[in-house]
């Protein structure tokens, strides 16, 4: 019967996250398509450049929701570390690629930062304050979600997580690069967008910048 719950708490959990939370609430409340604003993302940085931070925190909130919901679920259910480390994946997954976005979606930073804090909350935390030393200092979510991502696996061997939450981490790790590649195209030409505009720069229209990591 495990295999049978944990199947189905995957499935589930892959198509919960493929629901594209920032795309629906974009077009609830400005009535417009995320992707074709600003860098084109439908993450947290992107919204909150699109519906300001308001509406960002709201998308933040239930894209972390994405990946620690599962992992309860999983313990719930009394399904062991691999199953809660596969749920979480599925969930990233669906967020990645969602059906119902023509298998096109977000980044899956926040979604794996969700997974992470219900696997390992210390872990989450040296994580968060990477990204945030990250972004602080060079103004750019996509370096602060891919030093977050690499910093994952390396908080987790630190605390002596077992090896599906280390797997997770290496493998989160692995997702975010991928999905940042043309991030990283774009810092290394110098064309990515800044999560905030220098001092006296004006806000970014529809279409305008590159995307950012969040």
């Amino acid at each position: 019967m495990e295999i049978v719950w944990g199947c189905l708490l995957a499935a589930a959990a892959g198509l919960c996250g493929s629901v594209p939370v920032g795309w629906i609430a974009v077009r609830l409340r400005r009535g417009v398509d995320v992707r074709t604003c600003g860098s084109g993302n439908i993450g947290t940085a992107n919204v909150m450049r699109v519906a300001g931070p308001r509406l960002a925190a709201v998308v933040l909130t239930a894209d972390v929701l994405k990946g620690v919901l599962p992992v309860l679920a999983a313990r719930q259910l009394g399904l062991g570390p691999a199953w809660q480390v596969a749920a979480a994946v599925a969930a990233v997954a669906g967020h990645n690629w969602s059906p119902f976005l023509g298998f096109r979606g977000g980044k899956g930073v926040a979604t794996s930062f969700g997974g992470l804090l219900a696997l390992e909350p210390l872990a989450a935390a040296g994580v968060a304050a990477v990204w945030l030393v990250a972004v602080v200092m060079t103004r750019y979510s996509s370096v602060g979600s891919m030093a977050a991502g690499l910093a994952a696996p390396l908080f987790l061997a630190l605390l002596r997580a077992g090896t599906p939450e280390v797997v997770y981490g290496v493998l989160g790790a692995a997702l975010i690069l991928l999905q940042h590649r043309g991030n990283i195209r774009r810092l290394l030409r110098g064309e990515e967008l800044p999560i905030w505009p220098p001092s006296g720069g004006g806000s970014q229209g529809p279409g305008a910048g590159a995307s950012t990591g969040a």
